[in-house]
């Protein structure tokens, strides 16, 4: 399995992050690692919950929220043949506000090649998204 992480203080509330976060369809409006991302389903978002998600320089992919713990974070995964993309959004409160960190990981049988290749692109988009959630939270 292939891993990537980035960890970014946030001079904002653990809810005013979360509330930042949560909005998963508004992403593209304060990270350009976003195009779009398209609610599949009527119900509020939460475990279960899919999302399709287009970004700059990759196939667009549908996402399924397997954790959903409000103020704390959530997680999700992509499956492709050969391929276990997840990614988790965690938010734990300092002093100062909060500490956030976003990890993508590859698994599977092709995972830790995809990984690889995928490498310099994944972690400029979670540079893009760390900077954006940053100053979308510390602006509201």
């Amino acid at each position: 399995m292939r891993e990537f992480t980035t960890t970014i203080d946030i001079a904002a509330a653990p809810a005013a992050v979360w509330r930042v976060l949560a909005d998963v369809e508004r992403w593209h409006e304060w990270t350009a690692s976003i195009r779009r991302i398209e609610r599949l389903d009527t119900a509020a978002i939460g475990v279960g919950s899919r999302v399709r998600i287009e970004q700059p320089k990759l196939r667009a992919a549908v996402w399924t929220v397997t954790d959903w713990r409000p103020e704390w974070g959530f997680s999700w995964v992509s499956r492709n043949p050969g391929v276990v993309a997840g990614a988790d959004h965690s938010i734990e409160p300092t002093a100062g506000g909060c500490r956030v960190t976003l990890t993508v990981h590859f698994g599977g049988l092709l995972g830790s090649i995809v990984g690889a290749l995928a490498k310099r692109l994944t972690n400029e988009y979670l540079a893009l998204e760390a900077a954006g959630l940053k100053r979308e939270s510390e602006r509201r």
